[in-house]
């Protein structure tokens, strides 16, 4: 079984947390990381790995509009998200590397549907467009649907159904020239009164995977995973999680 602590605390206007794990050999590894907020500046997310490496993320609100940011860990990575009315883009240049340009955009239309795009420019290798996708979102009533297509012409149709306020059923299927029709998952979330709510899907690999996730006291939250093969118990993992 897989045990992970996640606590948070915070001092002024900086939040410390903590977030311990046990692996099955019973070893355990230990993240630190922080987040705040001055004037327009933030640090999202700044955190000190087990094995040393670091975390740093960054942001500024330039205007109520546009927000430009910096994340590194590996590598480095300005990005800016823009949002007015029902437009919304994102772009992402590595600058440590200047190997490649990610940018994303998306507009809600008066009807309810929603389109968008994103693409991927490499320049390492003079490789030009290197990826591409699509996509539409549209809701009405108890129902929502997506599909997004890709530049591998493959595409993927996801379905929502809220059947009442406490049940809701989904499923993602992938179609391509390949496969006409290839169900990747099928779930679920159900309400459990007085407990929380009960998570479960099944993918393409046949791999079950569920959780309960139950606030046992104002702002802890406990979560119970697992992941099974049904044709074969042996293989089932638990797994823990406490976020404080």
């Amino acid at each position: 079984p897989r045990f992970v602590l996640k606590a948070k605390n915070p001092a002024g206007p900086v939040t410390v947390t903590i977030e311990t794990e046990q692996d099955k050999t019973g070893a355990l590894t230990s993240k630190v990381g922080t987040k705040f907020s001055y004037a327009k500046f933030s640090v999202d997310k700044g955190q000190f790995k087990p094995d040393g490496s670091k975390v740093l993320e960054t942001s500024l609100a330039v205007s109520p509009d546009l927000k430009l940011s910096f994340k590194t860990s590996k590598g480095a990575d300005l990005g800016f998200d823009f949002k007015k009315g029902s437009l919304a883009a994102t772009g992402t240049l590595d600058v440590m590397g200047l190997s490649k340009l990610s940018t994303s955009a998306c507009y809600g239309l008066p009807s309810g549907l929603i389109v968008g795009a994103d693409a991927t420019y490499t320049f390492a290798e003079n490789k030009g467009l290197t990826a591409f996708g699509y996509g539409f979102g549209y809701g009405s009533g108890p129902m929502k649907a997506s599909i997004t297509g890709t530049s591998k012409n493959a595409y993927t149709i996801g379905l929502l159904y809220k059947v009442n306020d406490d049940l809701s059923v989904a499923s993602e299927t992938v179609h391509s020239a390949d496969k006409l029709c290839t169900v990747s998952a099928i779930g679920g979330a159900y309400k459990v009164p007085t407990v929380g709510t009960l998570k479960a899907k099944m993918g393409s690999d046949g791999i079950l995977n569920a959780c309960l996730v139950s606030e046992v006291v104002p702002k802890v939250t406990f979560v119970a995973s697992g992941s099974v093969n049904p044709s074969d118990l042996s293989t089932f993992k638990p797994g823990f999680q406490i976020n404080m």
